[in-house]
């Protein structure tokens, strides 16, 4: 590592017995260089999970940081859907991490506690700030951070530093403020970050989209000077024959609810609207990093939702790429209208798996808060190793419904063939609306999945100490990378980084 301070993260387990605490293996192996030190300053220490204390002048380090892991035989606790082991290990290598970085501390290093990957997702994504529109002298320290210990796993590593890092790309997408990533520098961010992985960009002008007929999509837009582009990329890391996984995501570079505008208060935080076309990108990156076997497309509508004299009214009927007309009862349900066209867009690949992403309603936010994401789909497979993937990541998700009940509230029998907010408009169950208005423009052969983001995919409430309070999360990307891996042909065991191969 290059020069100026240098610090340690490493853990500590609570013990049996009261106010007592066990270093780690690695922790254990430090104190003995340092002459038991280390465990001499840690008598009496109070140091809890989602806590930590740092040490200085022990040992070549400026400052050595003890996290609290819990209790040592954390597991899988299927009660909590989680993989607490591994959470665990995630919390203690953000805070320890932090708490080196209040300390000015350049060069970080963290031992793996028992899973590297994890030590690593958590230390990267526990140190991200956005801070790049302040002045260069007033930003916080951003310290480099490296593995801790000759044989510590280097692969399982570098796995949690592809991820943390696509993770903290989709996070810088969701801050920026809408003024300066608009449709068009969203498409010139996705070019740069895909294109030298090898996935393939296809950039389809306002003009394409009239052509495809995408009505739906393009009346939505209209309200905007920015205009509208359409986004479609392309990873293929499974056999030719092999059917892929596509994903649409929802694109609002920023939407101030049209017509119906949202009130002031919190409208800045929809400059993340675009959550869900962030995750993809996040994930695209990291799953061609990690050489997952699978084939996927992404399709992302990418827009803003701006009043003006050419916005759309409330009461308008719109045209779908399918030829089936929508009622736009409100212009604040944005989302749906635009991404039934990237739906019926997505039957030309023959997917065996269509699976959208979407800052798609408030409700979601107030039934689950930021705990996880709002999970709908009919087949039990899918729901099976999506719930795996979040228990293994610590971005869970939560079954809901997609029944027959809600999808006939979005349909009509006078005025048009679909109704945006539900025939009724009274606004009750209106995530699983959201969700059945989608299911019925997706492709009939094929699994739907969709994911509602709004409470885990926008401004962290700081409950999980690996987000700050205050900056995006990227949530779910590594969900979504995990479970493509899980749905792949060549199942969830295979080695996905080089080192593996």
């Amino acid at each position: 590592m290059c020069e100026g301070k240098r610090g340690l993260v490493l853990g500590a387990y609570e013990s049996c017995n009261k106010g007592e605490l066990a270093l780690t293996p690695e922790g254990m192996k430090f104190d003995e260089t340092v002459k038991g030190r280390l465990s001499e300053l840690l008598r009496g220490a109070d140091i809890k999970l989602g806590t930590a204390r740092v040490f200085n002048g022990l040992g070549d380090f400026y400052g050595v940081a003890v996290a609290g892991l819990g209790p040592e035989k954390a597991g899988m606790n299927n009660k909590e859907t989680l993989n607490e082991c591994k959470e665990n290990i995630r919390i203690a290598a953000a805070v320890g991490a932090k708490a080196l970085q209040d300390q000015t501390v350049e060069n970080i290093m963290v031992e793996e506690f028992s899973n590297a990957e994890a030590a690593a997702e958590g230390a990267i994504l526990g140190l991200w700030r956005f801070e790049e529109f302040r002045n260069e002298e007033e930003r916080e320290t951003r310290p480099k951070v490296a593995l801790y210990g000759e044989k510590s796993n280097k692969c399982l590593w570098m796995d949690g530093v592809i991820k943390a890092r696509a993770q903290n790309l989709t996070r810088r997408l969701e801050d920026l403020p809408a003024n300066i990533l608009t449709p068009r520098e969203f498409v010139k961010a996705a070019l740069y970050y895909l294109c030298p992985c090898g996935i393939n960009v296809q950039v389809r002008d306002y003009k394409w989209i009239q052509n495809q007929g995408m009505n739906a999509f393009f009346n939505m837009a209209k309200g905007s000077c920015a205009v509208p582009y359409f986004l479609e990329l392309t990873y293929c890391g499974g056999n030719d024959n092999e059917k892929p996984i596509v994903m649409v995501g929802k694109g609002v570079t920023f939407d101030s609810g049209g017509l119906c505008l949202k009130k002031c208060k919190g409208m800045s935080e929809y400059r993340a609207d675009m959550a869900g076309a962030g995750v993809i990108v996040g994930a695209l990156k990291a799953m061609a990093q990690l050489k997952i076997k699978a084939n996927v497309v992404g399709l992302i509508p990418l827009f803003e939702n701006m009043l003006s004299g050419s916005a759309i009214h409330p009461g308008d009927i719109v045209l779908s790429m399918d030829d089936r007309t929508i009622l736009v009862e409100d212009t604040d349900n944005e989302g749906r209208v635009a991404m039934a066209d990237a739906l019926v867009y997505s039957n030309r690949f023959n997917p065996s798996l269509v699976m959208t992403i979407a800052t798609l309603t408030p409700g979601i936010r107030k039934a689950l808060g930021s705990g996880g994401a709002g999970a709908y789909t009919r087949d039990d497979t899918v729901w099976d190793e999506l719930k795996s993937s979040g228990a293994d990541t610590g971005d869970r998700t939560i079954r809901l419904p997609i029944w027959n009940y809600y999808r006939m509230r979005n349909r009509i029998t006078s005025r048009a063939d679909f109704h945006n907010v539900g025939k009724d408009g009274s606004w009750e169950g209106d995530t699983a609306l959201g969700a059945a208005f989608l299911y019925e423009f997706a492709p009939s052969c094929s699994d739907f999945l969709h994911l509602d983001i709004t409470g885990v995919g926008m401004l962290t409430t700081g409950l999980i100490p690996y987000y700050r309070k205050g900056y995006m999360t990227g949530r779910p990307m590594r969900t979504v990378v995990q479970f493509v891996k899980q749905m792949s042909s060549t199942g969830a065991d295979e080695p996905t980084s080089p080192c593996g191969a």
